[in-house]
């Protein structure tokens, strides 16, 4: 059976679906909110907000890191639990937004806005990478209005998106919001994609840049 996972991005974790196919369609193997920062974190440029320049680099620095490590852990534990059960894990979807400067740290720092941008791109990128790094074809959806790209990619209109979105959430049945909506929304274009071409190549051409 083919198998596709999608990511919610949001700042310090993501809402994780994997969906299976089989012949009666699409269904909910796995859903749950993964942590992309140690126990403890939240932001890691508002964690540095208050630190001398060098502290608050480092600190920004380390933390991206860890993010990276997270994530890449978290999409191999998903293809290894995929092996051991016979899918073929076809993709991964994930939402992005627009790139940002590339900033210095003290730059980010220096407008709270920045930060509030930054960070928000920075988990979208960081799953990228990861789903990327283990190999695996990268599906994105834009972070407005994900679900109307979502159903263009899928060829459907958007109430039979909706459609499939709530027969996915009634055979899983809670939690379900919308955040696994749109987790599974793009896991169902990886799904899509994986119908109409069998390259392996990614799709993604624009990365998410960030200030390290």
């Amino acid at each position: 059976m083919d198998a596709a996972l999608g990511f919610k991005p949001r700042t310090g974790r993501a809402v994780m679906v994997l969906l299976v196919r089989d012949a009666q369609g699409a269904r909910v193997l796995e859903r749950a909110e993964v942590p992309l920062l140690p126990p403890g974190a939240f932001a890691p440029y508002h964690e540095a907000e208050e630190m001398e320049p060098r502290a608050a680099h480092r600190h920004v620095t380390q933390r991206i890191a860890a993010a990276r490590r997270m994530a890449r852990d978290v999409v191999r534990g998903v293809m290894r639990r995929c092996q051991a059960q016979g899918l073929k894990l076809r993709g991964c979807g994930v939402q992005v937004g627009s790139p940002v400067p590339r900033w210095s740290t003290a730059e980010v720092l220096a407008v709270h806005i920045r930060m509030h941008k930054v960070e928000g791109e920075m988990f979208r990128g960081i799953l990228v990478e990861a789903a990327q790094a283990c190999g695996l074809r990268v599906t994105t959806l834009p972070s407005k209005a994900p679900l109307d790209a979502a159903a263009r990619l899928l060829r459907l209109p958007s109430a039979r998106l909706d459609a499939q979105l709530l027969a996915l959430r009634k055979s899983a049945g809670p939690p379900w919001g919308g955040h696994e909506k749109e987790a599974a929304a793009a896991a169902l274009a990886v799904l899509a994609r994986s119908r109409r071409s069998s390259s392996p190549a990614s799709d993604l051409r624009t990365r998410v840049r960030h200030s390290q």
